[in-house]
């Protein structure tokens, strides 16, 4: 192992670093906000509303994401009026826009398979209980529903989380310097591949331990109350 060209080449990994944090959580955030109606839909017997989503989530779950990426990137430009659009909106041009669009369909698709399970395990008497309360159907959703379903969604959730997190590697594949686009750039100046992807496994492997950290947090946090029980049922017995 040669350090010098590790520690020579630590800035650039550090933009790798800051590229995947910004798009990593940012990706995240908007599949959660469109995965949460999109399980609410996935749970409709109305087979227009239903079947629609179904097809959204089957396709992104059932391609690689490499595939999708190549799709958006170099396919999208090909659709009449993408280029006056994209004249406009700089932005789109981008492939920074193209690596945030393909990772957060991406998770959009898998978080609501998660939340639409989550969603449907929830106990009937909960339901029936708000039902005779008087609570609207919309306002089952928004009290008894979601907040159980993501109670019981955080483990699932949690490696959809790192999942995402280490697809984010194929970001370098459409010209993004992410942390694997830097490994493999310091790879291809000294063609010493073990500093190269040593250092950014080392990245990604504390990325991945704060992800796990925040997420145990989380579930310790939203869990007291069973937590609280197993005490409970320890002094009892």
């Amino acid at each position: 192992m040669d350090f010098e060209i590790i520690w020579n080449e630590l800035p650039l990994y550090f933009d790798g670093l800051l590229l995947t944090v910004q798009l990593v959580p940012l990706a995240l955030a908007i599949g959660f906000v469109l995965a949460v109606p999109l399980a609410i839909m996935r749970l409709s017997k109305n087979p227009l509303i239903n079947y629609p989503v179904f097809a959204f989530t089957y396709a992104f779950r059932g391609t690689p994401l490499i595939v999708q990426l190549f799709l958006l990137y170099y396919g999208v430009g090909q659709f009449e009026g993408y280029s006056e659009l994209a004249k406009e909106y700089s932005f789109l041009k981008g492939a920074y826009f193209f690596a945030l669009a393909g990772f957060t369909l991406n998770t959009a698709a898998y978080t609501t398979e998660i939340f639409r399970g989550a969603m449907a395990q929830t106990s009937f008497g909960e339901v029936e209980a708000a039902k005779a309360c008087g609570m609207s159907q919309s306002l089952i959703f928004r009290r008894i529903i979601i907040p159980s379903a993501l109670r019981r969604a955080l483990p699932a959730y949690s490696n959809e989380v790192i999942f995402m997190l280490h697809g984010s590697a194929l970001a370098s594949t459409i010209t993004l310097v992410d942390l694997t686009g830097a490994a493999r750039i310091v790879m291809s100046r000294y063609y010493a591949p073990y500093e190269a992807f040593i250092t950014a496994g080392v990245f990604y492997f504390f990325l991945t331990f704060a992800f796990i950290w925040a997420f145990r947090l989380v579930e310790k946090r939203y869990n007291k109350h069973l937590n609280r029980r197993e005490e409970t049922v320890q002094v009892v017995t």
